[in-house]
């Protein structure tokens, strides 16, 4: 029995640290993508510079890991709770390397908790899940697109009256050195939260596993996401920063900078609350807002029509690639 919960537990560090590190160059892509597009920074300098802010933000918090850990579902009281976290990983996979194949900006924090509670009513009925806290998340999910969208289209708008007689070369010069900064931010931003969801899932195999008796993040569960998240951002999401970058609105350097300091705050805030953002979502939503400041017609509505219909779909998908695949695991390992 030893034995096999080691191999199971290796197993799901293993396909965590996967989703870690695809979600490094999937999500990350969003929050360099506006500093390349305006030319604030070389593409190469960007994201090195994006795997260092994302290895420092996943250091130093675990908040968003707790609440991904317990709120959606008690790991002590699941039977099959490391099978139950490896399935639910396997579909976050899967789906995160659909959407990045294709170029959508989709949410991994989407898929991630879709694909738990997936799994968890494949392997212990609708009761097993914790639909307090797991309305919680999704609340916060869909929130925080719309509040970005909002603060977005507010910061655009007093830039626009700051400085509305100002020079534009200059000003263009200027925002554009400010964009170092706020994207280093929300580089960080994004460590804090989006790299904890995959240690929160490893606390809770180990919880589930026996193998631990809380909820409190090990040193080197950490100090392993936080690496694999920033080797991931290394590699870079090409096509997704294409997306990001140039396909929902045409940026400027202030556009740039109001998109992204919108979206450093909000995902920020979100992890001082300990609740899990998608990163995705809200830089997405933010750059819609700076664009609707400027023109409604500014933005490509057809690119944000593709992006919010992938955003939908995420969750539904994943509970069902999850549950599939949770199924299909069963009948290897003889659950039942």
């Amino acid at each position: 029995m030893f034995d096999s919960t080691i191999i199971v537990i290796v197993l799901v560090v293993f396909l965590a640290l996967i989703f870690d590190f695809i979600n490094g160059f999937h999500d990350t892509a969003n929050s360099i993508a506006t500093s390349i597009s305006t030319k604030a920074l070389p593409p190469r300098t960007a994201i090195f510079l994006a795997a260092v802010m994302n290895f420092l933000g996943a250091m130093l918090f675990t908040g968003v890991a707790k609440t991904i850990g317990g709120k959606i579902a008690n790991p002590m009281e699941l039977e099959h709770g490391m099978y139950i976290v490896a399935a639910a990983l396997i579909s976050g996979i899967a789906w995160n390397l659909i959407t990045w194949y294709f170029g959508i900006p989709s949410s991994s924090s989407h898929a991630l908790i879709g694909s738990l509670a997936g799994a968890v009513f494949a392997a212990a009925g609708f009761q097993a899940v914790n639909y307090k806290g797991f309305f919680t998340i999704i609340e916060a999910l869909i929130s925080s697109p719309l509040i970005a969208f909002s603060v977005g289209f507010v910061i655009m708008n007093l830039i626009r009256i700051i400085f509305k007689n100002a020079h534009p070369a200059k000003i263009n010069r200027r925002f554009r050195f400010l964009q170092i900064f706020t994207a280093a931010w929300q580089s960080f931003s994004h460590g804090t939260n989006d790299a904890q969801k995959s240690m929160g899932i490893i606390t809770f195999a180990l919880v589930a596993g026996g193998l631990q008796a809380d909820l409190e993040v090990p040193f080197w569960v950490k100090s392993s996401c936080a690496i694999a998240m920033a080797l991931g951002t290394s590699v870079g999401g090409w096509k997704i920063i294409k997306t990001v970058g140039s396909k929902i609105i045409k940026l400027e350097p202030s556009n740039g900078f109001a998109a992204d300091f919108s979206s450093a705050l909000i995902i920020i805030l979100a992890t001082l609350l300990k609740l899990p953002v998608s990163t995705t979502h809200v830089i997405s939503s933010s750059i819609m807002g700076v664009g609707t400041a400027k023109r409604i017609s500014s933005v490509k509505w057809n690119t944000a029509e593709k992006i919010v219909l992938a955003w939908m779909i995420t969750l539904p998908v994943t509970i069902v690639f999850a549950a599939l695949t949770y199924w299909i695991i069963s009948i290897i390992f003889n659950l039942q």
